[in-house]
Order: C-alpha cells, then structure tokens, then sequence
C-alpha cells in the first residue's frame, strides 16, 4: 500500500489536495493519503493528521499570534511521518511552513514532491536555491515555470492548472440568479474579498464603501459575495451598510464561487487564485489587496515584477485593474468598476484578453497527472 502524505494551509491549496486525493485513489485506490488540510481533503478519502485552521494567514506581522500553532502542527506532522514511514511526501504552495517541513521529510529519507510551488519568478528568487536541497521534483501549473526550476537544477514537471478542471459551475448564469432572488437582467457585481479572515478584516470594509459608490452611480446594480468556508459571520458585518443605503441586500453564497462568478458581469476580487478562478470565467475584475505596513515594506525589498496580480503575471501584461495598499481607495476601485458595467468594447477587450490567460493554464486533466508524478516518486525511494 502506497502512503502519501500531504501538506496545505489554506482553503486554495485544500482544494488542490482534495483533487490530488481524488485522482491518487483513482489511480491507486488501496493508497492512503493523510496530512495537513482541510475538508477538501477529507471528503476525497484523505486522512487528516491536522486541520489547517488557525494557520490561513498571510504576512510577518499577520502570522506572529499563529507562530505557536504552527509549530505544534509541524511537530504533529514530522511525528506522524516517523511513525508511518510515508513513501512521498507532497509540499502544495504555503512556502514558508512547507519549507521546513519538507526539509524534515528529506533528512527523513521520504522523496519530496513540491506541488503548486512558490512563486519564485515573482520574488524572493533565492528561495530556488534552498528547494534544491530537498526538493526531489517540482510540479508546476504555469508552463514558464518549467525552465526557472530546469536552469535552477530541480528536476520539473508542468502538469497544468487544476483549476482548469475545477472552476466548473453547479448552475447557470440564469438558474444561479433565479435561485438567489437576483434581477435577472441588473448589472451584478461579485465580492470575492478573500479566505483568510485577516484578509477580510482590511479588504472587505473598502470593498463595501466601494460598492456605495457603485450604487450611486449605477443604482440598479446588485451585489453577490462569494464566502470562503470556516469563516465568522462577524467578519462579513460590514456588507450591511448596503442595504442601510436602500441599495438590494446582498447575497451572500457559501462555498459556490465558479456559480458566483458565471453570475456576474464584474468582479471586485482579493488579489490571489482567485484572480485566475476569475480569468477562467472570462469574467472583467478589478484586483485588491492589502498588508500590514510592515509586511509590505519588508516584503517590498524582494518582489522583482510590477503587478502583483496573478492573471496579469500569467497575461504579461495589466489586464485587469489592481490596487494596493494605499492606491486600494474606494474611489478608485469603483470607477473601474463602473468601466466595466459601461464600456462594451472595453469588456470585449479584456475578455479576450482573459481567455488567452486560460489558453496558458495547460489542458484538462492537471490533477490526474500530478498524481501520476506523486505515485512514481513513491515507487522510486529517495531523490531523482
């Protein structure tokens, strides 16, 4: 029996996890799958040796309160991984936890596969350098990826973007509308105002006073937020103000993002998967974001591209709006809104721009072909 053993620290890479675990038990169905995730990876037949609550947080400042929770799940996993002897262990993004713990797994013996890998084209480079000590294959799901990890000499894989196959949509444009109550026919604009709850806490409250200017301008318009699971209701207090204003009370959807997006005609969105969930969808956005002032300065010193968005990293090129820190201000947020619910051709040209950033994301079938380069590494003890 094939044993993996997985780690992701958030509802992104959850996700991934859980379509990895599919395909594996496809694949492999006596294999056990175990590790650090979420529900994703329970519900596919994976195993939780931890639940990565409490750790879905971003920034220097934002993760000092977690740093004792996070040392106890890494103790928790290294133990489990001396006790079960796993034949691969597979890192899914989250970098600065999944470093050190795939290092331990290395001086373990156990081949470590580093799935959806750091963004090193991006910033922090040098972080290349310490992969190679430990990592035994890279599989990427952007295809000029592959030659960063070749030219660092890690041996590399492009498997494709998962989300090819996983950004599908239950309903409709017009069924999802017509269960939720929406207008049918009003300019609908989508929230996606992050996962973790230290990103709602500082994106969410500009996002609403965006959207009061929204309806001042375009007062027919409504408003569909897209939920992360596992979060407070208080975190999402802010939204009220809406229908303080007489504007349409939101909807608010759990766990439903692909229909919240197939829903809408704009998209107010997080910086992060979920601008490329967004290009998927063809969807026009306008991208946020914002840190602590000590984690951007420190963070600053080591990003090496201009946007910070991921569908205009992946494009090349500024397709879709992005502000951040203090350049994220309702006013600017809502005139590229208002843009987008006016300027047909401007749409049109952006759309087009979006599905050739979906034409870069590689073919169906990215999680069946990571599971086959996790199970290979299995049946192949020690580095290749």
């Amino acid at each position: 029996m094939t044993k993996v053993m997985l780690s992701c620290g958030e509802p992104s890479g959850d996700l991934y996890a859980g379509a990895l675990t599919t395909e594996i038990l496809r694949l492999e169905p006596e294999a056990d799958v175990s590790g650090l995730g979420g529900e994703r990876l329970l519900s596919a037949g994976g195993r939780l040796v931890s639940d990565y609550d409490g750790l879905a947080v971003t920034g220097l400042a934002e993760t000092l309160p977690a740093l004792p929770r996070f040392w106890a799940t890494y103790r928790r996993l290294v133990r489990a991984a001396r006790t079960e002897r796993p034949d691969v262990f597979v890192a899914i993004d989250y970098p600065d936890f999944n470093f050190r713990l795939g290092a331990s797994m290395a001086a373990l013996g156990i081949p470590v596969i580093y799935y959806i890998s750091p963004q090193v084209w991006a910033w922090r480079a040098g972080r290349l350098r310490t992969m190679k000590r430990f990592v035994t294959r890279a599989l990427v799901i952007f295809p000029f990826e592959e030659a960063l990890y070749r030219d660092a000499g890690i041996p590399v894989a492009f498997v494709g973007h998962p989300l090819v196959d996983l950004a599908v949509p239950v309903l409709g444009r017009d069924a999802f509308r017509s269960a939720h109550g929406l207008d049918a026919e009003a300019p609908t604009v989508a929230v996606l105002p992050g996962s973790r709850p230290n990103e709602l806490r500082v994106i969410l409250p500009d996002l609403v006073n965006a959207a009061e200017r929204l309806v001042r301008d375009v007062p027919s318009v409504q408003f569909v937020v897209a939920r992360a699971p596992n979060l407070p209701d208080a975190l999402f207090e802010p939204l009220a103000r809406l229908t303080e204003l007489g504007a349409r009370p939101p909807c608010i959807v759990e766990s439903q993002t692909d229909d919240v997006l197939v829903a809408a005609d704009v998209v107010l969105t997080a910086s992060g998967t979920a601008t490329i969930q967004t290009a998927i969808h063809e969807r026009p956005m306008v991208v946020v974001y914002r840190l602590s002032p000590l984690t951007y300065w420190m963070g600053r010193r080591f990003v090496r591209v201009k946007a910070f968005g991921m569908v205009n990293l992946v494009a090349e090129k500024m397709i879709a709006p992005e502000f951040l820190q203090e350049a994220f201000t309702p006013e600017a947020v809502a005139g590229e809104a208002v843009r987008f619910l006016t300027d047909e051709s401007y749409v049109l040209e952006t759309r087009a721009a979006l599905r050739a950033v979906r034409e870069k994301l590689g073919g169906p079938g990215a999680s069946r072909r990571a599971a086959e380069q996790v199970l290979a590494a299995a049946r192949t003890p020690g580095r290749q």
